[in-house]
């Protein structure tokens, strides 16, 4: 089956906000209110992208498999990834030791559970995203969302634990298996959708938009009246209306899922648009070796900084972070177009596949 090149593109995206988030996180937001306005946008919203994306590819490959009607096949597929899902897993525990944001650790999590819902109907699986959403919430009210964590030195005290480790990875972490979940089995509806229909693509895409649209106006204007007129804290609203991803609270899921499937649908009508275009070109490559950009830009692009300037962590300008994390992603982009003019496949994408296929 030949590649969807806009999936690429859109995993690109993805990286790239990624990259800007921790750099600003790890760096320092200090100063220009702009700016941070401004990129305060990625928040939360590349890494769900990130995780829609694998729903998406996941259920790309099991249609695949349905169509040559092989059982034997189809277990194959099963196998991989569960094999994939160990090695991001494990993968994802080493990268925790250097950066707490880690994703790839849950994110292995989350495909372990998508292989329990592979034959299962899209509403049954829309239930069960639905389901895992609405279960974060109720958590709050019997346990403490702050439990270990000191977010100003982004440290959680208690990580290598049992209980600290379980805590993290299903309820306080950065991308918590409740309802973070929820992403990737979203994810897998897409990905069941005819994705190579322009009409589809592009009913998707304005629906999508449209509800994207509709859940900033609602958080906005929601805060600003019970701010104004009821007096009511502007801080504990955000905590429970807004589209922030600490706690991911239901409106923040619909707003991720939403804006989500915007960049991918997007992406796709882009890709086909211009597919002639060296930009495109460029993008697809970078998407397929996200997996390297992702890890290198925690070992080199915060390591470096960490070990030039380890007393400035957490105290860069706003400008610095932005800055670098543009340049670093440039870099990435560069390196990865003139990458895969000489190699199939990426550095770890290589390992990765040769240790679970």
């Amino acid at each position: 089956m030949k590649r969807i090149i806009g999936l690429d593109v859109a995993r690109a995206f993805a990286i790239i906000g990624m990259i800007i988030v921790n750099f600003k996180v790890v760096f320092g937001n200090q100063g220009n209110y702009l700016v941070n306005l401004i990129f305060n946008f990625f928040d939360g919203k590349a890494s769900a992208t990130f995780v829609v994306l694998a729903g998406t590819g996941i259920a790309i490959m099991y249609k695949s498999s349905l169509k040559s009607n092989d059982f034997l096949k189809f277990n194959i597929l099963r196998k991989r990834i569960l094999k994939r899902a160990l090695f991001l897993f494990i993968t994802g525990l080493i990268l925790i030791t250097f950066w707490i944001g880690d994703i790839l650790h849950f994110y292995g999590v989350y495909m372990i559970f998508m292989l329990l819902f592979l034959r299962k109907k899209s509403i049954y699986i829309l239930l069960s995203g639905i389901i895992i959403l609405m279960i974060f919430p109720l958590l709050l009210f019997f346990l403490d969302y702050e439990t270990s964590w000191n977010f100003q030195k982004l440290e959680y005290y208690d990580l290598w634990t049992v209980n600290g480790f379980i805590r993290n990875l299903f309820f306080n972490g950065f991308h918590p298996v409740f309802p973070w979940l929820s992403f990737m089995f979203f994810g897998y509806i897409l990905g069941k959708q005819n994705l190579r229909d322009n009409k589809t693509i592009n009913k998707i895409f304005w629906i999508s938009l449209i509800s994207f649209i509709l859940v900033q106006l609602f958080s906005y204007y929601s805060i600003s009246f019970f701010t104004n007129e009821l007096k009511i804290n502007y801080e504990e609203l955000y905590y429970v209306i807004g589209t922030g991803s600490m706690p991911p609270l239901p409106i923040y899921m619909l707003n991720g899922t939403s804006i989500a499937f915007v960049i991918i649908t997007g992406s796709i009508i882009l890709s086909k648009k211009f597919s002639n275009y060296l930009i495109i070109d460029a993008l697809q490559k970078t998407g397929k070796l996200s997996l390297t950009i992702y890890i290198t830009h925690i070992f080199l692009g915060i390591g470096i900084i960490e070990y030039i300037y380890p007393e400035n962590i957490g105290n860069f300008s706003i400008n610095f972070s932005i800055t670098y994390a543009l340049i670093f992603s440039l870099i990435s982009i560069l390196s990865s177009y003139f990458w895969l003019n000489y190699y199939k496949k990426g550095p770890l994408e290589w390992i990765m596949r040769k240790l679970t296929d």
